[in-house]
């Protein structure tokens, strides 16, 4: 016993970290834990009709500086089976744990059959994870029957609980659509103002983010939650990023601040790193600098193609410096860009080739062009879709001039329930809508929330195409059959204690054909 005391001593004086026991192995380190060092739980994510991505970070003390956790590579053994106590392991394999990615872990397990459930759990030393669970893809082209998925995002740690994460979880879903604001980059506050001020619920761990370190620290502290663990470990999820995994507002080379974009770059890699080091994610997606490959496609059988959209790398600065509510010249802008050139024709081809019953661009920000001061001056959110009329104009018009039935876009960033019907103008819509857009709430972004705010009335009346509007915290879950999309609208009455009561706030359908929403 005092051997090992005195070479853990000796490992910590070495800047080894205090939580872990190194023996010598070839190459690698291997590790007797004082912590479990699976603090931040597993998760999976990218479905293929043969595999998914299995993820971990070993961190056995996820909020100190080196999370307890030597410089060294760490050898991971992993484990797949068909059943939740694996009793029938179906693959294993062993990989490794490196210091550059913060101890993190992503393997791409190929060779499983399509359209069902496997079990997965890691192991290091004698510590083992716990066990999540993930679904393969659909045989490609399979005849489907019925698509389930959930879509979720905007996690502001300080506003409230994650319920909904619970509840999420206990839903039987195919796959989990996060359309971003996994973190949020502000400094820890206790107290925040308005009409009346009052303690945030939750307070973040030290200030800003910007380097690597302190965007681990954040994913950390988000991701140590039981909540939001239950749900990534219960379905496979497809991430994306909306701003504040960088910066408020972040887009290209610009963020709020009008910094340096050189020096920008540097945080922008930093947070590009740790995102990448806290989701499950390919190879494909493994940051470059202060880029990554993150706007993907994934297909369900013959029934659904998803294409995950990325509105932040490749977008022009926002028109009318960024102003909420506002209408200026520069929304019309003929060079203009939300997506990108290359990613615009990319979803383009995809949009054109996909034989799915139907198609979804999976993304962040609205699509729909909502007046957002009814009864007062015309005003859009520019930085929405509304704020680029040119590529909004141009995405719309090729959907509808290519005949592209059957589309719904899925959306977050609005911290609201929201659903409608896409035009080129909303305001003066012409014929039959091109395509319908669903927008899911926030899971704690916005605090408790209510059901109607007090211009209700007025907003949808302003604003034709818009068929639903509601203000409480939850998920969305969409049911997709050949007939069919069908989305439902989970609400909780307050998220200010654990115990909110989750229920569904409406049910809305689309007809395959007819791009109308619909009471379901």
């Amino acid at each position: 016993m005092s051997l090992f005391l005195n070479r853990r001593a000796l490992l910590a004086c070495a800047g080894l970290g205090s939580s872990a026991l190194v023996l010598p192995r070839p190459g690698l380190a291997q590790a007797a834990f004082d912590v479990n060092p699976f603090q931040l739980g597993v998760a999976a994510g990218d479905p293929l009709p043969d595999g998914f991505v299995i993820w971990t970070r070993l961190a056995p003390s996820p909020l100190e500086p080196g999370y307890g956790m030597p410089r060294q590579a760490m050898a991971v053994t992993w484990e797949v089976a068909s059943d939740a106590g694996f009793g029938a392991v179906i693959q294993s394999g062993e990989t490794v744990a490196r210091p550059e990615l913060g101890h993190s872990v992503h393997v791409e397990v190929e060779g499983l059959d399509p359209g069902r459930p496997y079990f997965y759990r890691f192991r290091v030393g004698s510590e083992r994870s716990g066990v999540g669970r993930a679904k393969t893809a659909p045989a490609a082209g399979a005849s489907l029957a019925e698509v389930r998925f959930g879509v979720a995002g905007c996690q502001a740690f300080e506003s409230g609980y994650y319920t909904a994460h619970r509840k999420l979880a206990e839903e039987d879903l195919d796959f989990v659509f996060f359309y971003g604001d996994y973190i949020y980059e502000g400094r820890g506050n206790r107290i925040y103002g308005g009409a009346s001020t009052q303690e945030n619920l939750r307070v973040h761990h030290g200030g800003e983010v910007y380097s690597v370190d302190d965007y681990r620290q954040r994913y950390a502290q988000y991701t140590m939650d039981a909540d939001l663990q239950s749900a990534r470990q219960s379905a496979a999820w497809f991430v994306v990023w909306d701003d504040h995994e960088i910066d408020n507002n972040w887009v290209g080379d610009i963020d709020q601040d009008d910094t340096d974009p050189a020096v920008f770059a540097l945080r922008k890699a930093a947070a590009m790193q740790a995102f990448y080091e806290h989701m499950p994610l390919r190879r494909s997606s493994f940051p470059r600098g202060s880029a990554l490959q993150l706007y993907r496609r994934a297909s369900y059988g013959d029934l659904l193609d998803v294409h995950l959209l990325d509105t932040r790398q490749f977008r022009t600065d926002q028109p009318c410096g960024d102003r909420f509510n506002s209408r200026c010249a520069a929304i019309d802008a003929a060079e203009a860009q939300v997506l990108g050139q290359a990613q615009e024709a990319w979803l383009a081809q995809g949009l054109n080739t996909s034989k799915a019953r139907w198609n979804t661009l999976a993304q962040q920000i609205m699509v729909m062009d909502l007046d957002r001061n009814p009864g007062e001056a015309f005003g859009v959110n520019t930085d929405s879709w509304a704020g680029y009329s040119v590529p909004r104009a141009r995405l719309l018009r090729h959907i509808r001039d290519r005949r592209i039935d059957n589309v719904v876009v899925l959306t977050g960033d609005e911290h609201q329930n929201y659903a409608g019907e896409l035009f080129i103008d909303g305001h003066n819509p012409e014929g039959a809508p091109i395509a319908t857009e669903f927008v899911s709430t926030s899971i704690s972004s916005g605090g408790d929330g209510q059901d109607e705010r007090a211009d209700q009335a007025a907003f949808l009346a302003a604003n034709p195409q818009l068929k639903f509007r509601n203000s409480q915290r939850g998920y969305v879950v969409c049911d997709v059959t050949p007939e069919r999309w069908q989305t439902e609208f989970k609400v909780l009455d307050q998220i200010h204690d654990r115990n909110g009561v989750l229920s569904t706030r409406l049910k809305l359908a689309v007809e395959a054909g007819d791009a109308r929403v619909v009471g379901a």
